[in-house]
């Protein structure tokens, strides 16, 4: 029977590795609107994270909802802040690639030359090294919960990973990096998730009292991730075929993470 240790590890090397291969062979191949059906799906498994595993699991351990809704509110505040401070440092002046959607990648990577910028990959790859850093957290803090809720967060996490992961190879190579280098660094970039979990695992493992805080946490960095980041996203395209397929997509992610957390809790 693995320990749970071993199911962070697995999760977080998986994670990372099929996150970054799965955005590169999407990306490579110039399969955008695949990666726009994968925002809305992604949106619909971090919120089914959220609301069916995340958070009932958190006011389950806790004997103070009041305190869970009031860390899951400090939370959303505290990733809006976290996320303002990586804008600021990766932005120009007026024009900021953190700042374009989905819809604004180039439909081809031979248009890569037009917006040369070394500095401004760098910076992508350093906001997506904590961001990864904080997804070892979140799936380390799940797993010492309950491996069901390990395998619930990992799936939710690695499905909101490769749409953003894909728009970083976007950006990478609209900098002037090579295929070759781009992926190199978000291979490198991804090795964070398993530092993240292995020093979580390390540090809270007689701390069993901070875990439905830390799951308050995981559940408020979620909910912002697919409230704030990924859903405005979607507002770009407006028309009604459009919405029709988004909302399917949406429910299919919550769905799965539904089944997902169904099957695991009979096989576990």
């Amino acid at each position: 029977m693995p320990t749970t240790l071993s199911w962070i590890i697995s999760a977080s090397l998986l994670g990372g590795l099929l996150s970054v291969l799965l955005a590169a062979a999407l990306t490579l191949n110039t399969r955008v609107s695949w990666i726009q059906m994968l925002v809305s799906y992604a949106i619909g498994a971090l919120l089914g994270a959220t609301f069916f595993n995340t958070l009932p699991e958190a006011l389950e351990l806790s004997k103070n909802p009041g305190q869970i809704s009031a860390t899951v509110l400090f939370g959303i505040l505290l990733f809006f802040i976290l996320e303002k401070l990586l804008l600021w440092h990766h932005c120009h002046l007026e024009k900021c690639e953190a700042h374009h959607s989905l819809q604004d990648i180039p439909r081809t990577v031979s248009t890569v030359n037009d917006f040369n910028n070394n500095r401004s990959g760098m910076m992508v790859v350093l906001g997506d090294t904590f961001h990864n850093f904080v997804d070892g957290i979140l799936i380390a803090a799940a797993f010492m919960t309950d491996i069901q809720l390990g395998i619930v967060t990992s799936f939710a996490i690695i499905a909101h990973e490769i749409p953003q992961e894909a728009s970083n190879f976007i950006i990478l190579l609209s900098s002037g990096y090579t295929r070759q280098k781009a992926l190199l660094l978000n291979l490198l970039s991804s090795t964070a998730t398993l530092i993240g979990s292995i020093l979580t695992y390390l540090m809270l493992q007689n701390m069993n009292h901070l875990m439905p805080s830390l799951l308050a946490l995981v559940a408020s960095s979620m909910l912002y991730v697919a409230m704030a980041d990924l859903i405005p996203h979607l507002h770009k395209r407006p028309q009604i075929d459009a919405t029709v397929q988004q909302v399917a997509l949406i429910l299919l992610g919550i769905g799965s993470i539904w089944l997902t957390g169904n099957f695991f809790s009979h096989s576990i």
